[in-house]
Parts: structure tokens; sequence; C-alpha cells
């Protein structure tokens, strides 16, 4: 029998590879990180500037989990003594004019669901939004409290001193060439060498499907399309009006009937707006009937009209994994013991990393996880065999 070299190898050095190797080393697991490009490449999915944490979903299943990641951010905070969220809550807005049956918009949807779970959220009418954010032009917005922003760069920072401190080895421009099981073990071959496992994470984003193809008889294929915002601009208002703008003042701003959502300047990290353009596949109806950017802040955010604009070129351009059902890809990989994957994460899903990571640490050491992820099963999208 082969005695294996790490007690897990991670494909894939995103963050939820990384948190993955955050959470077994935490449980004095020898870890390894394999990773195709480099890490902190902000043309991936797991980097950019700022990344939106928040509540406010229509599923309350993924709600709970959303404020439970928050639970484990926090822990993360204290545990490496960093500060890596900007809780500056996010706003959902309505405009009549934009969402004339306001009643069933994002906004009011979703504070429904977090007033039913018990989350900290508060419901402001058009006077009391016009008095506190006198940038907007909405006739209802519902605040879920605890939401923000995550500091992308400090939460790469902070995951690379730790992961060095607890001993993880990460190797960055590693391409995975076969996986073949071996007893109760498995060998990776690399062209960085060969590795011997005892259990296998695979979080390559876009890669997956490659990776899993090196697995010899595996039936899992997950259909992945990529999925990107259609515009992302930054607005540079001018100095006597920067002060609303920024994350003390300033919530996430979203209005995601019509696909919008908006980042605060945060001094020291960007001294912009943020804001993009998207296609949510979460939509409680039709889409709102604004065709872009320019049409937003004309009818609701009169604020930033006078603001300077540039195209965001820097970050955010990167290409999410979009999974066909819609939810996540988390668990154990069809026919294989020890052997785990993650994928699916849309652009909704750098708030998770955290729990997904403390999930398949769990999953990948200790044989299961406390949480029930039985609707994130990757084998839904198990291959028939045809010898059957």
């Amino acid at each position: 029998m082969t005695t294996p070299a790490t007690d897990l190898l991670i494909i894939g050095g995103g963050v939820m590879g990384r948190f993955t190797a955050y959470h077994a080393a935490e449980r004095a697991a020898r870890v390894v990180v394999l990773e195709r490009g480099r890490i902190g490449d902000p043309m991936t999915a797991s980097y950019s500037r700022t990344r939106s944490f928040r509540n406010d979903y229509l599923d309350a299943g993924y709600a709970r989990l959303a404020h439970e990641a928050f639970r484990l951010w926090s822990e993360f905070e204290r545990a490496t003594g960093s500060t890596v969220l900007v809780r500056c809550g996010c706003l959902n807005i309505g405009k009549r004019s934009v969402t004339p049956d306001l009643e069933h918009t994002y906004a009011q949807l979703s504070y429904e669901t977090l007033t039913r779970l018990g989350l900290e959220t508060e419901s402001l009418e058009a006077d009391e939004v016009r008095r506190r954010f006198p940038y907007l032009d909405a006739d209802l917005a519902r605040l879920d409290v605890e939401a923000g922003v995550a500091d992308v760069p400090a939460v790469n920072r902070a995951l690379t001193q730790a992961l060095e401190d607890r001993g993880v080895r990460t190797i960055e421009g590693v391409e995975t060439t076969a996986i073949v099981p071996d007893g109760e073990a498995f060998r990776v071959a690399t062209d960085a060498g060969e590795f011997v496992t005892r259990a296998l994470v695979v979080t390559a984003g876009h890669g997956t499907n490659d990776v899993l193809t090196r697995l010899p008889g595996n039936r899992l294929s997950v259909p992945i399309t990529k999925d990107r915002p259609s515009e992302a601009k930054y607005f540079f208002p001018s100095n006597g009006d920067r002060a609303q703008f920024t994350a003390g003042a300033m919530p996430v701003i979203a209005y995601l009937d019509a696909g919008i959502y908006c980042h605060p300047i945060v001094d020291g990290l960007v001294d912009a707006v943020k804001v993009g353009y998207y296609h949510p596949p979460d939509l409680p109806g039709q889409r709102a009937p604004l065709d872009g950017i320019a049409a937003f802040v004309e009818e609701c955010m009169p604020g930033l009209r006078t603001a300077t604009v540039r195209d965001v070129e820097d970050v955010d351009q990167c290409d999410y994994d979009l999974v066909a059902d819609d939810e996540f890809v988390l668990g154990a990989i069809p026919g294989f013991a020890n052997a785990f994957v993650g994928v699916g994460w849309r652009g909704t899903g750098y708030k998770f990393a955290p729990w997904v990571g403390r999930v398949l640490a769990g999953c990948a050491l200790q044989g299961g996880t406390v949480y029930d992820i039985r609707r994130f099963e990757p084998a839904r999208f198990e291959e028939s065999d045809p010898a059957r």
C-alpha cells in the first residue's frame, strides 16, 4: 500500500481552494495546493479589489449560508489579526417608474426573507431614502445591515500569511496530467513532479472538467458556462461630493431587478464608485427595462451624473463559472473515495469562501461535514454508464 506524502492535495488555488487549505491546515493536516496560473491573478474569478458579501437572497437556504459565511469571515479576521471586511451594509432599492410593482421587487422580497430568518435589516421609504442617501432617487430601499464588501487584496495577504504559517505548500504554474487511484491514496502526476495524497479536492473553476478527465473512469461532467458583467464602470465624484460616496457613508447599492450593483469608495483600496451591470439568473420576475449603467445613473443615482467615468479594465473582467441549474456543485466526486469537488460559484460566490473551505476540508479529512449539502451534490451531473 502506498503511504501518502500529504493528507490533502488541492487542485486550484483560487479563494475556494485556499480556504480549503486554511481549514485543513487548522487540523494539522499536511496540505499542498497546485495552481495552474498564479495566485492573485486579477483575471481569475477569485481576485479583484472588492467583492460584495450579503445575506439578501430570495432563497432562504442561501441566505442562511451567507450569514454563516459572514460568521466564519469574522472568525478568520480574529484568527489572522486582519481586517478583510468593510461592513457598510447593502441597500437594495426599487423605483416605481422602473419596476412599478414594488411589492414584488428583489428589494422587498429579499427583505421579507431576511425578516423571516430574523436577520438584521431596515425598511426605508422614499423620504427616508432621500434624507439618508441624497445621491439616490428611489421609492423604497431595504438595508441588509450585516453586509458590505470584502477587501480582496487584504484577504489574499491574510490567507497567504496564514497558509505559510501553517506549513501549506503552494505551487504555481503547474499542470496536472494524470490522477491515478492507488489503494487508499491518489498519485497525481504534474509537470512539477508526482504527488501522493490521501485525499483530493478539485476547485479549478472553468478548468474543473479538464481535471476530472484525468481521473480514470470518471463520469462526472459539470455543465459550466462562462458569465461576467456586461458593463463595469468606475465613477470618480468631484472632491466636494466624494465623502458621501465613501464606505463610511455609502453602502453597497443594488437594483438587482435591473442587474445593477454599486460598490462605494474604500480609502486606500479603490478611489471610485464601481458600478456593474449584469444578468442575474435568480430574478423574481421580468428584468427591469434599464439598458445599462448610464440609464441606471440617470434614473436612480443622480448624484453620479457629473462624475468622471472610466471603464473598469484592471479588475473584474474575469469569467465566473455558472452551472446550468444555478446551484453550487459541492461534495464527493461519484465513484471515488476521498475525492471532492467545488465549482459553480458564479459572480455571487466569493462571499461563501470560508464556508466552502470548511465544508471541503471536513469532507476530505473527516469524511463529512456538519452542514447539509445535499442540494449541492455533484452526483446530479453524473453521466450514465453505457455498460449498465
